[in-house]
C-alpha cells in the first residue's frame, strides 16, 4: 500500500481561455497536515474541487491510497469549503444530524457524535437554536463540526480561521493536530502563513496554475535559508560592528543582538572570530518563514 494518503499526477484544468492548472502533482502522506498555500487565482481551489469530484481533470489523475479516485472516495472525505454553506432556518443539533445522515451515520450516532463536539466546544447550550441566531465564529464551529463528524480520512479545510478569533482560532489549531493524531490526513488551505508553521509537516505552493514549491515545512525553510546568523552577547564588537546587518538591545534582558551575513568562511570562523571580541550568550541561524519564502516565490513569478 502506498505510504502517500493522496497522489495528484499532473493533474491540468482549463476553464474556457483560463489555464487553472498546469500540470500540478504533489504527494500527501498519510497521516500528515499538508499546507496548500498561493496567492488568490492560483488554483488551489481547483485543485480541492478536483479531489472532492466537483468537478474532473483535463489530463491527470488523483489516487488515494494508490487507487484511482472514484465516486466512492467521497465518504471518506470531509470537506470543509471556503464559502460556507448552513441552512439559517434550522436548528444547530438537527442540522448536524441531518447533514451526518447525508455521510451515512445513523440518526443516533450523528446525535451523540454531534452533543459530544457541542460540548467540546462549549456550546451546547446552543443546540436548539437557529444558525441565524449565531455569531459568525459560532456558525463557523458548526460548520467545522459537520465536516469531521462522520470522522473522515480526509480531511479538507480551505480557510478553517475565517470569522475566529485567536482563542478560538486556537481551539481549531488544536482540533487539527488531534484529527491528525487519530489517524486522518488533512489539506490545509490559508492565507494564514505563520499557521502552515505551527499545524502541517508538509508544505505545497501553487503560483499561476504551476507548483513552485514542495516538502517538509522544516526543510523548505532550511532550503531557503540565507546564511544569517542571529547572535546575543556581552561586550564590544569593535570592528566586527561594521560587518554586522543590526545591532541593538535585547528587550528586557540587557543584552546586545546582531545579526550578520556568512558572505565568506563558515559559521564556525565567525563564531571564533565574536568569540575573540566579547562573550557570546546564543547564537543561532536564522531560517527564513514560510510567509517569506511565499513572498519570495511571488514575487519571483511575478517578474517571469
Amino acid at each position: 500500500m502506498s505510504e502517500n494518503y493522496l497522489e495528484i499526477n499532473n493533474v491540468s484544468k482549463q476553464f474556457a481561455t483560463h489555464l487553472a492548472l498546469d500540470d500540478v502533482s504533489f504527494d500527501i502522506p498519510k497521516g500528515s497536515v499538508f499546507g496548500l498555500v498561493g496567492p488568490n487565482g492560483a488554483g488551489k481551489t481547483t485543485l480541492i474541487r478536483i479531489i472532492n469530484q466537483i468537478t474532473a481533470p483535463d489530463t491527470g489523475e488523483v489516487r488515494i491510497l494508490g487507487e484511482k479516485l472514484r465516486p466512492e472516495h467521497t465518504a471518506r472525505i470531509g470537506y470543509l469549503p471556503e464559502e460556507r454553506g448552513l441552512y439559517k432556518k434550522m436548528k444547530v443539533l438537527d442540522q448536524i444530524t441531518y447533514f451526518g445522515q447525508l455521510k451515512d451515520l445513523s440518526r443516533m450516532d450523528s446525535l451523540a457524535r454531534g452533543k459530544e463536539w457541542l460540548e467540546r466546544f462549549d456550546i451546547l447550550n446552543w443546540r436548539h437554536k437557529k444558525v441565524e441566531e449565531l455569531s459568525k465564529g459560532m456558525a463557523q464551529k458548526i460548520q467545522f463540526i459537520i465536516t469531521v463528524l462522520h470522522e473522515p480520512e480526509l480531511i479538507i479545510l480551505d480557510e478553517p480561521f475565517s470569522g475566529f478569533d485567536p482563542v478560538n482560532t486556537q481551539l481549531i489549531k488544536e482540533e487539527i493536530k488531534r484529527l491528525k493524531a487519530n489517524g486522518s490526513t488533512v489539506i490545509f488551505s490559508t492565507h494564514r502563513m505563520e499557521s502552515i508553521e505551527e499545524v502541517c509537516d508538509y508544505v505545497g505552493m501553487i503560483n499561476k496554475s504551476k507548483k513552485v514549491l514542495e516538502g517538509k515545512v522544516s526543510e523548505v525553510r532550511h532550503n531557503y535559508k540565507e546564511n544569517i546568523l542571529e547572535v546575543e552577547y556581552t561586550g564590544d564588537l569593535g570592528g566586527l560592528t561594521e560587518r554586522a546587518l543590526s545591532n541593538g538591545q535585547v528587550n528586557g534582558s540587557g543584552l546586545q543582538s546582531a545579526v550578520f551575513a556568512i558572505k565568506d568562511g563558515s559559521v564556525r570562523s565567525l563564531i571564533s572570530e565574536l568569540n575573540n571580541k566579547v562573550e557570546l550568550r546564543s547564537f543561532q541561524e536564522k531560517l527564513p518563514s514560510i510567509e517569506e519564502i511565499f513572498i519570495s516565490k511571488v514575487e519571483e513569478g511575478n517578474h517571469e
